[in-house]
């Protein structure tokens, strides 16, 4: 008879090979269709492998023989529109999540879930919708229309996790300062917003990834003449795989680095203050 550690020990072991598998094995799908120049079946591993594709998306080299094009536009146009987006949100959520962290408002709990509400429903009908306001105003096919929705999107994450970051410091280290003729504003500024910044890093973290990968409200508000990195690659994923996999690890790598921050500064004392 196995012992029963052997055998929770082998089960484990296998339930990590798994979860490996199933986390890495698209990565490295990605990898491998990055480099294939020629990839067809029943060959298990590319043919034929080299650069050419990447070379071609960071506009190292041009040619219209392997059918991709350069996305540094693309890249720095997702960039800009992102970091305008986490200045505008973290400008917005700041205030507003430390008086949801802090202060007896009514009907606080409500005020937290309408900031789900652009979550809560199927988002292409509240696009289109925009658009039709959009294009009465013109906004549509504008990068200031873009970002509009970007913050409709990236609001939520923005409240909630500073809201959480707020609620974690606690309140007598604002009284202990406010005791000592600190007014208001230095307590905040001197005390509270710089326990806060891990989590409010965390959460223009969060912003920034989320514009950088938004493609619905882009694609209804923005195009023709706005392009990002995630219409790009949706549009090169029907006839180009290689291409739309260098795309796609250029929108993972990002993610990857500011996971890590994340994971870093986002302590579970923020976690656990998110909606409460």
């Amino acid at each position: 008879m196995i012992p029963r550690t052997v055998f929770t020990k082998t089960l484990e072991t296998i339930l990590l090979v798994v979860l490996c598998f199933v986390v890495f094995a698209p990565m490295l799908g990605l990898a491998l269709w990055s480099i294939a120049i020629r990839w067809y079946w029943p060959h298990v591993l590319p043919q034929d492998i080299g650069l050419d594709y990447w070379k071609q998306a960071l506009g190292i080299e041009r040619s219209l023989a392997i059918g991709a094009v350069s996305i540094t536009d693309a890249f720095n146009t997702s960039v800009v529109i992102a970091l305008i987006v986490v200045v505008i949100v973290m400008v917005i959520a700041t205030p507003v999540g430390y008086v949801l962290a802090r202060y007896k408002i009514p009907f606080k709990a409500l005020i937290m879930l309408l900031f789900l509400m652009p979550q809560a429903f199927p988002q292409q009908p509240v696009f289109v919708n925009l658009l039709l306001t959009f294009n009465r105003i013109g906004l549509s096919g504008k990068i200031p229309g873009v970002v509009l929705v970007h913050l409709m999107v990236c609001l939520v994450f923005a409240v909630w996790i500073s809201s959480a970051a707020f609620k974690s410091i606690p309140p007598e280290l604002e009284q202990a300062a406010r005791s000592v003729g600190a007014s208001g504003f230095r307590t905040f500024v001197r005390i509270t917003l710089p326990l806060a910044a891990p989590g409010l890093l965390a959460s223009a973290v969060f912003v920034f990834l989320t514009s950088l990968d938004e493609f619905t409200g882009t694609f209804f508000i923005g195009l023709p003449f706005v392009t990002t990195l995630p219409m790009l690659l949706y549009s090169s994923s029907g006839y180009n795989a290689q291409f739309a996999s260098v795309i796609a690890i250029v929108l993972l790598i990002p993610s990857i680095l500011f996971m890590v921050i994340i994971e870093r500064f986002l302590k579970g004392a923020y976690v656990g203050g998110m909606g409460a």
